[in-house]
C-alpha cells in the first residue's frame, strides 16, 4: 500500500510517504533560502508529498526569529522556487501555516490566546483574545492560504497541534473562555478551527487540497481525551478538511516511553471515522513498518520525519 498512489480531494500523490513539516530555523527574514530549496528538493526524490515546516500567519504569531512566514505577499516570490524545486523531483508540496498564540516568541509584541491562562510554567499568561482578535486572525489564516497557493504550493495544512494557537483553543487546558468558543464544549473548542477552515476554503478555491494538523490529545490531566477524536474530526472534515495530519496536542510530536513504530496509532485510528484520508507520523524509520500500519488499518499516508532528516536518500532507497 505505501507505494500505491493516493488522492487528496482532487490532487493525486504518487505514493503514500509524507515527509512532515520539522522545524529547520534556517529562514532569511521570513523567506525559504537557496539551501532550504536543496534541502527540501533532496527529500523530494521519492516521496509522494511533502508538508514544508509551518509558517506563521500573522508577525504576533511568530514562534521564533528564524521561523517562516507566509504573513506578507513580499516572500511569494522565494517559495515559488522552493515549490518548483520540489516539483521538479516529481513530489507535491503543502504549506503549513501557524499562529503561535501564548507560545509566540521574538515578535516583541503582545502575545494573544484563549484565555489569560498558560498550560505552562515556562510561558507567561497571553492576553484573552478579542471577537475582533479571532475575527483578524481567522483572516489571516485565509491571507496566508492564498499567498501560498500564489507561490505554487498544491495544498495548506492548518496547524492545531504542539500548543499552538488553535491547539488553544482545543485544550481544555488553556481554553477557558464562556463565549461562543467556550472550552466547556467540544463544538466551542472546534468553532474557530470550522470558522478558519472555511475561511481557507473560500480562499483557496474548491479544487485546492486542505490538511489540518491536529494535535488530538495532550496527554495530561484534564486535557483533550481520545474518546473526543472522532466528533472533532468529522466537524473538521465538515467545515472542509480533506486530510486530518495526527499529532501530539501540549505533549508535542513525542511520547515518552513510547518507541514503537507509529505510536500515535490510537489516536488516528478513530480519526478515520471522519471519513477522511488520515496521516501518521511517530517513530515510523523503516518503509516495512509504513507498509503494516497501512496494511492495520491505521492510517491512509505515513510520515517519516527524523529518518528523512537524517538521510535524504531514505525514500529511493526504502521504497526502491
Amino acid at each position: 500500500m505505501l507505494k500505491d498512489p493516493i488522492t487528496i480531494r482532487k490532487l493525486q500523490l504518487r505514493n503514500r510517504l509524507v515527509m512532515p513539516p520539522m522545524a529547520t530555523g534556517k529562514a532569511d527574514r521570513g523567506c525559504p533560502t537557496a539551501e532550504l530549496e536543496t534541502y527540501y528538493a533532496l527529500r523530494a526524490r521519492g516521496t509522494g508529498l511533502i508538508i514544508v515546516e509551518h509558517e506563521y500567519v500573522s508577525p504576533e504569531g511568530m514562534a521564533h526569529d528564524s521561523q517562516l512566514s507566509m504573513a506578507e505577499d513580499r516572500v511569494i516570490p522565494a517559495y515559488r522556487r522552493l515549490t518548483d524545486a520540489i516539483h521538479a523531483e516529481g513530489c507535491a508540496v503543502f504549506a503549513q501555516i501557524s499562529h503561535a498564540g501564548a507560545a509566540a516568541r521574538d515578535s516583541g509584541l503582545p502575545t494573544i490566546g484563549p484565555s489569560a491562562v498558560s498550560a505552562s510554567e515556562r510561558i507567561p499568561a497571553p492576553q484573552e483574545m478579542t471577537a475582533d482578535d479571532i475575527r483578524r486572525v481567522t483572516e489571516c489564516f485565509a491571507r496566508a492560504a492564498q499567498r501560498a497557493v500564489q507561490a505554487g504550493f498544491d495544498g495548506v495544512e492548518v496547524h492545531s497541534a504542539h500548543g499552538y494557537l488553535l491547539n488553544q483553543f482545543y485544550s481544555p487546558l488553556t481554553n477557558h473562555r464562556r463565549d461562543a468558543y467556550m472550552g466547556g464544549t467540544l463544538e466551542g473548542r472546534t468553532r474557530l478551527h470550522a470558522e478558519v477552515l472555511r475561511a481557507v476554503r473560500e480562499a483557496v478555491g474548491e479544487d485546492c487540497p486542505i490538511a489540518i494538523r491536529f494535535g488530538a490529545c495532550d496527554y495530561r490531566e484534564g486535557g483533550s481525551e481520545i474518546s473526543e477524536i472522532a466528533a472533532a474530526c468529522r466537524i473538521f472534515a465538515g467545515a472542509g478538511a480533506d486530510l486530518i495530519d495526527i499529532s501530539g496536542g501540549f505533549c508535542g510530536f513525542t511520547l515518552p516511553g513510547r518507541t514503537e513504530p507509529g505510536w500515535f496509532a490510537e489516536l488516528s485510528r478513530p480519526a478515520r471515522e471522519a471519513g477522511v484520508p488520515v496521516l501518521l507520523t511517530g517513530g515510523i524509520t523503516a518503509a516495512q513498518q509504513a507498509e503494516d500500519l497501512l496494511q492495520d488499518g491505521a492510517a491512509d499516508l505515513i510520515g517519516v520525519g527524523r529518518a528523512l532528516l537524517k538521510d535524504p536518500d531514505w525514500a529511493l532507497r526504502e521504497l526502491g
